[in-house]
């Protein structure tokens, strides 16, 4: 029997529902309009084409989004000034730089000059110290939304064996911790695979829940899974394009190899991708309450 989907599209669209409610309330009882700037250098086209996307998406919601776009030229100190302009611009409760930057630009340097306050991509290291410690803060994106997508399809972490795949700043790390923790989404068993790991489907094939974010298109077989198990595919891979010239992507696992082993599994596109997204708007309207004492 094929496995459940695990739909991001459905699942990120009731969390907008409940954003937008949440958004409307706050603006007519407290007069608080989260906001959002996204800050945009070059004009690289999927850069672009994520920006454009996130400010849609907010603007639905009822946030304020603004972008500022730079030329692929602005200095790393231009860029500096205007994070910390809008660090005390008190319309913005959120900044987002978009990634990555030009080469000239050290990424470390810029993240870290937004303050954690206003911080929702969940980067800074002061958040990111606190998600180590269990302490309240502003979630990476991505890591957050596979737990919501686990938590809303009734899938229970506790005792469970995870594995995930890649030990990235941006998903490996961080959801392997919370996963770790006290916690709903966590109390789990967790080890993480990565390139000098041997005999990957020896611990791959151990897992009641895998979460593959490798950035290999299609590298986790059946052989890699056990009977029923719960697969999180969070790669997104361009592996061709159409004959119109839209692009084919893949995940990290090989979907039609995997579907009928699986219990659960979400698809690429329309799993984790959406819900990616939905967090950033989740994390604005949080940091938008804490500015004013909300929470």
């Amino acid at each position: 029997m094929p496995a459940t989907l695990i739909s991001g599209v459905a699942i990120a669209a009731t969390i907008r529902d409940e954003i937008s409610i949440e958004v409307s309330r706050l603006k007519d009882q407290h007069s608080l309009i989260p906001g959002l700037v996204t800050i945009l250098v070059g004009d690289d086209p999927a850069s672009q084409s994520y920006v454009r996307a996130k400010n849609a998406t907010a603007r639905v919601l009822g946030i304020h989004s603004q972008q500022i776009t730079l030329p692929a030229h602005t200095s790393e100190s231009e860029l500096l000034q205007l994070v910390h302009t809008c660090n005390r611009d008190s319309v913005f409760h959120g900044i987002l730089v978009q990634l990555p930057l030009p080469s000239h630009i050290n990424e470390a340097n810029i993240l870290f000059a937004i303050s954690p306050e206003k911080d929702v991509d969940g980067f800074h290291p002061v958040n990111v110290g606190k998600l180590m410690l269990g302490e309240p803060c502003l979630l990476p994106c991505t890591p957050q939304g596979i737990l919501e997508l686990l938590e809303r399809t009734n899938i229970s972490t506790s005792g469970a064996e995870v594995v995930i795949v890649g030990r990235s700043n941006i998903v490996g790390k961080p959801i392997a911790n919370l996963m770790l923790q006290k916690r709903p989404g966590g109390n789990a068993t967790v080890t993480v695979c990565h390139t000098r790991t041997r005999d990957m489907a020896f611990h791959t094939r151990r897992a009641d829940i895998l979460i593959v974010a490798a950035g290999v298109a299609n590298m986790i077989k059946a052989e890699h899974i056990k009977e029923g198990a719960v697969v999180i595919d969070v790669g997104v891979n361009r592996i061709g394009q159409t004959a119109g010239g839209k692009a084919i992507l893949a995940g990290d696992v090989d979907f039609a190899d995997v579907v009928n082993k699986a219990g659960s599994i979400t698809p690429v596109p329309g799993g984790v991708g959406p819900m990616t997204i939905t967090m950033l708007m989740k994390n604005t309207v949080q940091a938008a309450k804490q500015a004013v004492g909300l929470l």
